[in-house]
């Protein structure tokens, strides 16, 4: 089903950078493919993509989501000694961080390469290289650049409130697993846009009106916030969490009943578990501990409809993160069938 746009869109998408707030270049990439497999897109305030499509029925509109912004970093402060302090945007395990190499890009659009570092980076010079906490006041980023003083830097054009923006490190394995960072959420983007390339191929249309939304500013908590009104049902696509006593795996799709933010709707969880049954999709259904989505942040926005997430199994979420394409496509086939039933 769509592997081989899949596997181009993955690779387009995952290098584009897109950390909360940062949504133009992402989105000039969604919205262009988007165009180039049949559908017209429109831009809200909020940067969020909408695509409105005509379903069989005006009985009700419902709607789907998946959130294109990422975890990332910016320029907390400068340095001394040339180096950059750090704030984290959203929740990046800090101790995974070091090491990474990363780009800081500046307010006029000039980026710089770096690598992200522990405030004690040296065994042969720091008695604590090995045991120093990794969190983010005892992390900075080392420039790629001559400098020696905070002077420097401001020279370069970097300046407190800079992105930084981390490096994905984006592969896809012989055996069909996808190892990168931010797979959280950017592989359910590329789910929802080889669904809609499979429903245009097929000259198929969705049961009912159907809006779809490529949300930011999810990793912060509001990025559904500002969903239309008017909406019935709302199908989010958002990792399934794997580990501890977790059912979930990275070959299927997990659909959950609750979160941190408590259970999502039973009806409509319940329509997508009978939809994964009766046509034999690889899924699980399971509890996120310490995890919200876009659901709840229409839910407290005032949205009423029902809610419910579904999405592919992925390990070390926040971290470096790894699914395989079986999870994607058992997600992309529940999806397509509750769209189209």
């Amino acid at each position: 089903m769509q592997e081989a746009f899949l596997r181009r869109i993955i690779k387009q998408i995952f290098l584009t950078d897109s950390p909360s707030g940062y949504s133009l270049k992402v989105n000039e990439v969604v919205t262009n493919i988007l165009a180039e497999i049949g559908y017209k897109a429109e831009v809200l305030n909020k940067n969020t993509i909408l695509v409105k499509i005509e379903g069989k029925s005006h009985d009700k509109i419902v709607a789907t989501s998946a959130h294109l912004d990422t975890l990332g970093l910016m320029v907390r402060s400068i340095n001394n000694d040339g180096t950059l302090r750090v704030t984290n945007v959203g929740g990046p395990i800090a101790p995974t961080l070091d090491g990474e190499y990363c780009k800081v890009q500046t307010r006029f659009n000039k980026a710089y390469s770096g690598t992200i570092l522990s405030t004690s980076p040296s065994a042969h010079v720091y008695q604590d290289s090995k045991t120093l906490i990794r969190d983010f006041d005892h992390l900075v980023v080392r420039l790629d650049e001559r400098v020696n003083n905070k002077d420097d830097v401001l020279k370069l054009g970097i300046n407190n409130g800079d992105y930084i923006f981390i490096d994905p490190k984006t592969v896809i394995t012989e055996s069909n697993f996808l190892k990168s960072r931010f797979i959280d959420d950017k592989a359910s983007v590329c789910a929802i846009l080889s669904v809609l390339k499979e429903m245009h191929d097929q000259n198929e249309k969705p049961k009912y009106d159907t809006y779809v939304y490529f949300v930011h500013q999810e990793e912060v908590g509001h990025g559904a916030a500002a969903l239309d009104k008017k909406i019935s049902e709302f199908v989010t696509v958002d990792m399934g969490c794997i580990g501890s006593d977790l059912a979930g795996n990275e070959y299927s799709v997990s659909i959950c009943a609750k979160d941190s933010g408590g259970p999502y709707s039973y009806e409509l969880t319940n329509k997508l578990i009978k939809i994964a049954k009766d046509n034999n999709i690889k899924h699980v259904v399971d509890i996120f501990p310490y995890y919200g989505s876009d659901v709840g942040a229409a839910w407290h926005a005032g949205v009423d409809c029902q809610g419910a997430l579904i999405g592919p199994g992925v390990s070390a979420s926040h971290g470096m993160e790894r699914t395989n394409l079986e999870a994607i496509f058992e997600t992309m086939k529940l999806l397509y069938l509750y769209l189209t039933l």
